[in-house]
């Protein structure tokens, strides 16, 4: 999501690297009877659907209508996902408390498919590295400590697909792919064949159990406004806040017949902005059509003078009270299809930030009483290494 999470995720990759997937060849077909046979089971059950997406007789039908709590969660890398102590503390935590869900990654930052996939669509790519050994037994293992799984797909940024498929991505004007500054590569979400790519995954990830996609990076390269008449790429007459709605709606109608709900990550600010059409993100564009938003409010990411503070990240609850009722606010516009506001907040110290405060129980819990005060019930808990603050009341009243 951000730049910790890149240089944490570099370090824990080069350390991962090695990784492989050791099974038998009897194994290997078991897995795939498995996977078949979980694909019929899929396909024979019967979801709420959308019909008309998109057109004024649209009417926005939860997949899951019944028996969804509020969710409440943590993230997970693949690799505390693929088993040990870091796993075993979230799933204590979670036994223990109110928090009830894990998002895995399932699509990482790099563009890794971090499981062994069975679907050819996929694999033809050669993007897969299975820091998750064996994905069944995670959900299994999820399964019975009652967790809501939710698999993140990171969408446009993928450094690995752009590298492979320089057609995909932008080029600079010696032809070489262009990355950001941090290293990081893009692909073009003028692509169909990327949308169909990271829909793929999306398909195989319900179908593994996963009972919610979350969608990250649906947007352009930070910046883009400002370089896009220089790249080399292809492109459409349809502006960059319609074509990535349009990735959001093709998505919901590709998943929408196999019953899992859809969400996105987004910029916080976007819901306290216009439209930011440089990275092609449009907040109630892209809500119109998901079942869940998750803008992203780390206090630590809002600069001076946001809701009135000097240092946003020193003022956890009004950050996030202020960034909630933007929200409320914004998506008034779009009435009916309102979707579930479920923010990302922050349980990491923003060391980087000057005047930054540490972060502990009383700042987590000032987030959560913010968010509780304007009238959202669901959030979810971001460190990049997976390190969650103990002793929180995550059900402040």
């Amino acid at each position: 999501m951000e730049l910790i999470f890149a240089l944490l995720f570099t370090l824990w990759g080069n350390a991962n690297e090695n990784i492989q997937q050791n099974q038998s060849v009897a194994q290997l077909l078991e897995n795939a009877v498995q996977f078949r046979n979980s694909v019929v089971e899929e396909d024979s059950i019967t979801y709420p659907m959308d019909e008309n997406i998109g057109t004024e007789e649209w009417v926005k039908k939860d997949p899951q209508p019944e028996g969804i709590p509020d969710i409440k969660g943590v993230y997970s890398t693949a690799y505390t996902a693929n088993g040990g102590s870091k796993l075993d503390t979230i799933l204590q935590l979670i036994d223990e408390t109110e928090l009830n869900s894990i998002v895995v990654d399932i699509k990482d930052d790099y563009g890794y498919v971090t499981y062994k996939s069975e679907n050819p669509e996929i694999v033809k790519y050669g993007n897969t590295k299975p820091f998750i050994k064996d994905v069944n037994d995670l959900m299994s293992t999820l399964e019975s400590h009652d967790v809501y799984p939710i698999a993140r797909v990171v969408v446009f940024k993928d450094s690995v697909l752009a590298k492979q498929r320089p057609d995909l991505s932008f080029l600079n004007s010696d032809g070489s792919v262009w990355i950001n500054g941090r290293g990081d590569g893009f692909v073009n979400p003028y692509a169909q064949e990327v949308w169909e790519y990271n829909v793929e995954v999306a398909k195989e990830a319900a179908k593994l159990g996963f009972k919610e996609i979350q969608f990250d990076y649906v947007r352009f390269p930070e910046g883009f406004e400002n370089r896009a008449d220089i790249l080399t790429y292809h492109k459409t007459d349809i502006s960059r806040t319609d074509v990535v709605a349009d990735f959001v709606k093709y998505a919901r109608e590709q998943l929408n017949p196999l019953g899992v709900r859809i969400s996105v990550d987004i910029f916080g600010y976007a819901a306290s902005v216009p439209a930011a059409e440089g990275i092609g993100q449009d907040f109630n564009k892209i809500s119109q059509y998901v079942d869940v938003i998750s803008p992203m409010v780390y206090p630590s990411h809002y600069s001076t003078g946001w809701f009135g503070s000097t240092v946003p990240d020193a003022a956890p609850y009004i950050t996030i009270y202020g960034s909630m009722i933007d929200t409320h606010k914004k998506l008034e516009e779009i009435q009916e299809h309102k979707p579930v506001i479920r923010p990302w907040i922050q349980d990491f110290t923003a060391s980087w930030v000057k005047g930054y405060i540490p972060y502990g129980k009383k700042e987590v819990e000032e987030q959560i009483r913010a968010l509780h005060d304007t009238g959202v019930n669901e959030f979810l808990l971001w460190n990049a290494g997976n390190n969650f603050t103990p002793d929180v009341n995550y059900d402040l009243q």
